[in-house]
Formats: structure tokens, C-alpha cells, sequence
């Protein structure tokens, strides 16, 4: 069966029928494609076109298609184009010729990109869910470590003392951020197509406005012809999943690189490693090393729909086929991703040892230099005073807080208080400007961030 042909003369060639087949990818639509045909029964029951006992038997056809989904026993048939193909199929075969009578007034133009729509309206806040779990997994971890110090770096190279749970935090805002455009996105998924047809709308007095708010949208789409080509939701989506994996890669790399043998910070779960066939005493952070490279991946799909859709004309074209896939295919790779790296870091060993060893006397240089500005010396001339000392401790091969105090003088107006700047606890504390990394700043950032969450 297909829902076109009859000014066909030829069955289609096998292998083009495969190329222009769907149904791999859109079943995944399934239980959308019939809840939007029970909406459609509906609406084209008030215009006349069905009776009430009709729409009850395509209401209950309807049903029992939607059980044989979710208890996996549909079966599909060669023949099924696509999602729409399968549902009306089976829906005939249940209720007779009267199924013949639920297209009237809609095109699979409309119908596609509805129950592409409403799919995305779950698929929403099923990751931002998701999202939200390894939030809460980063802030349980930041209240545990607010006075756990490790190095702060930029460029790699050690810079300044940090406390771990800001660290940890660090990772919560860009999340927040990707639920925030998540939400944000919500607004536009959840305009109307269904009523549109092809492109130039139905003849039907459809209420569109009505019909919208049976499926939970939150308008019906303004232009006919724009409604049925419209994928900017898809890419956004797509956007904000890639953006989400950029976030999650930049996350598993610091991972990766602080679970090394050459760190040692930090040492994941063996729930969450894997080994090596060949080297017994292999130790791999693999699930970190695939969230690095999915997000590739996803930033292609991104990449590829966007390409997909810059020349085509208006209205529908077989082009828009390709939206799916890469919109659920990076849905479920987060949706994997997300707990599993939750799980991995609430797991992990914390090594404080290593990561306070890890900071040397050079970290408080950019304190000395404030010390030396705040007894009137220009910012500039402090620097170079700093850089002088670390020259002269370098030459004498000490650490600077074990060059004499004789030393320091002669560079600049330093008094013995100097050396309680070589504390790192002391360099943390010092930072309680908002958003700072010292106790009661963290203590401020992690009651923000614990109101961001949902209940």
C-alpha cells in the first residue's frame, strides 16, 4: 500500500523505493503520528466530514495501533513508506475503508513535521531532565569540597590555587545555560503545522487555534507555506544538543587529563573504566573519551541539516526527509551520555593530596604583586618586581618563600608579612568577590546554583 500512485503505471524500482523510504528512522514517530491522527478525527468531526460514531471507530482503531507500539507488536511491512504509510495501513485493516476517510484535508507535509513537533515537545524535557541530574551530581560534589584546594590552570600551566567545588561548579553554569535554550527553544517547537496540507492550508473549517491546543501546542502556525518547510526548530534543537556535547566534551577532557597517571587527582570507578587487551595494568577513562568524540559527531549533524536546508526552494521538498535522524540520533547519544558521566563522577576517587601538592609558591605571585599594591606600588612596577624574585630564586635554586627576607627587600617594600601570602588556603580566602572562588563565595554560588534546580 502506498498513499500515492494513481497515475502511476509502474511499480516503483526496489532500490529507489528503499532510498525514498522513511520508516527506519520515523517509526520512532509512531505513537506522535497517532496521537496527531486522533486530533486530526476530531477536528474533521466538527467540520462534518466524519460522524461521532465514525471518529469512535478511528478513535478506538487508533488505540489499538498505539497499543501494538508500545507493547512492540506491531509489524511492519515492506510496503510502509513510512510512519504515516504504517498507521493508515493498519488502520484499515482494523476498521475497513471508513480509515480511507482520515487524510481528508491533511497532507503527510503537515502531518510529518506535526508529529515531528510533538515528538520534540517530550523530547524536551526529557533532556533537560537528564541535564538536570548530572547538575545536581556536580553541586552534591562542590558542597563536599568547598575547602578542598587543587591548581587552577589556563593554558595548561598552573596559574592560581582554586577550591575544587568551584571547579566543579564551573561546569554547572554552561549546563544551566543549555536547559535555559532548551527551554527557550520549547517556544518555538511548539507551533501548530497540522492544518496547513501541502502548502497552501485545507479547504476544511478546520479550528486550527482548537486543534492546536488538543495536541498541547501553543499556537497553530500563521503561513501554510512556511509551516510545511520550517526546520529551524530542529536545528536549534540540534544547536543546543551540539552545544550541550561541547560543554560535556570540555568536562571529560579535564576528566581524561586529571585521571592520568601524570595528575593523579582523580581515579574513576572501575564501573567506569575499561582495560586494555593487550597491557594488564591499562586503566581507560573511555566513557570520557566517547563524550569527546559524539560531540564531533553532533556538531556535524548540526553542520549537515544546516547545509541541508540553505538552498531549498519554499514549500516541502524530499530534502527536509533528512531532518530526523540526526535530531534523535543526537537526543539519544545525550541521553545515554548525561547519566553515565553523572555516574562516573559521583564514583570517582578524589586524590587531595596530589592536587595540593600540585601547588607550588609561583601560584601567589599575583598575590605579592597586590600586597606590593596596596603599599602604593603601580601594578606594572609590581609585576616586574614579582618577576625579578622569581629570576633570583630560580639562580639561587630555592622556592620563593624560602628566599631570605634580605632579598625580598631589595627588589621592593616587603616586610616579613609576605611569607603568610605563600598560603594557599590564604590566596583561596582572599577571592570572596562574587563569583570568587573562596569558601563563602562558593557558599553563595552553590545556594544560586541549588535554586536553579527543579524540586
Amino acid at each position: 500500500m502506498t498513499l500515492w500512485g494513481g497515475r502511476f503505471t509502474q511499480a516503483p524500482d526496489a532500490v529507489a523505493w528503499d532510498l525514498n523510504a522513511s520508516i527506519k528512522i520515523d517509526q520512532r514517530l509512531a505513537l506522535e503520528d497517532v496521537q496527531c491522527s486522533q486530533a486530526w478525527a476530531r477536528a474533521i468531526t466538527a467540520t462534518g466530514v466524519l460522524t461521532i460514531e465514525e471518529c469512535e471507530t478511528i478513535r478506538v482503531g487508533l488505540e489499538r495501533i498505539a497499543y501494538e507500539f508500545t507493547q512492540k507488536k506491531f509489524v511492519f511491512q515492506k510496503s510502509d513508506e513510512d510512519i504515516h504509510t504504517a498507521v493508515e495501513r493498519r488502520l484499515g485493516e482494523l476498521i475497513g475503508p471508513l480509515a480511507g476517510k482520515l487524510h481528508t484535508g491533511r497532507s503527510r507535509n503537515d502531518q510529518v513535521a506535526t508529529d515531528f513537533r510533538v515528538w520534540l515537545m517530550k523530547a524536551v524535557p526529557a533532556l533537560s531532565g537528564q541535564i538536570t541530574v548530572l547538575q545536581t551530581t556536580l553541586v552534591q560534589l562542590a558542597e563536599k569540597h568547598i575547602h578542598t584546594l587543587m591548581p587552577g590552570y589556563t593554558h595548561l600551566q598552573r596559574a592560581q590555587p582554586i577550591t575544587l567545588a568551584h571547579w566543579f561548579l564551573s561546569f554547572f553554569w554552561p549546563l544551566q545555560r543549555d536547559r535555559e535554550r532548551l527551554a527557550d527553544a520549547a517556544k518555538r517547537i511548539a507551533v501548530m503545522p497540522l492544518g496547513c496540507g501541502a502548502l497552501a492550508g485545507t479547504t476544511l473549517a478546520v479550528d486550527r487555534v482548537r486543534l492546536a491546543a488538543d495536541l498541547g501546542f501553543t499556537q497553530a502556525s500563521p503561513n501554510s507555506l512556511d509551516s510545511v518547510s520550517d526546520r529551524d526548530f530542529a536545528a536549534e534543537f540540534l544547536f543546543t544538543a551540539a552545544m550541550c556535547a561541547v560543554h560535556l566534551s570540555k568536562l571529560a577532557e579535564t576528566v581524561v587529563l586529571f585521571s592520568s597517571a601524570e595528575f593523579g587527582y582523580f581515579e574513576l570507578s572501575d564501573a567506569y573504566s575499561t582495560g586494555s587487551s593487550l597491557m594488564p595494568q591499562k586503566k581507560n577513562p573511555d566513557v570520557f573519551e566517547l563524550a569527546r568524540g559524539k560531540t564531533g559527531t553532533l556538531i556535524g549533524s548540526l553542520t549537515g541539516l544546516l547545509t541541508t536546508l540553505k538552498g531549498l526552494p519554499s514549500a516541502y521538498d524530499k530534502d527536509l526527509q533528512e531532518d530526523k535522524e540526526p535530531v534523535i540520533t543526537a537526543y539519544d547519544t545525550l541521553m545515554v551520555l548525561l547519566p553515565v558521566l553523572a555516574g562516573a563522577l559521583e564514583t570517582m576517587n578524589i586524590h587531595n593530596d596530589r592536587m595540593a601538592a600540585a601547588i607550588d609558591d609561583g601560584m601567589m605571585t599575583t598575590d605579592l604583586s597586590d600586597y606590593l599594591v596596596a603599599r602604593g606600588v603601580p601594578f606594572r612596577q609590581a609585576h616586574a618586581i614579582l618577576g625579578h624574585a622569581i629570576r633570583l630564586a630560580a639562580e639561587k635554586k630555592v622556592s620563593l618563600r624560602l628566599l631570605p627576607l634580605e632579598d625580598w627587600q631589595t627588589l621592593g617594600p616587603f616586610d616579613a608579612d609576605l611569607y603568610a601570602f605563600f598560603d594557599p588556603q590564604h590566596s583561596v580566602a582572599m577571592r570572596r568577590c562574587l563569583g570568587g572562588t573562596a569558601p563563602e563565595a562558593v557558599q553563595l554560588q552553590l545556594k544560586e546554583a541549588i535554586a536553579l534546580l527543579p524540586e
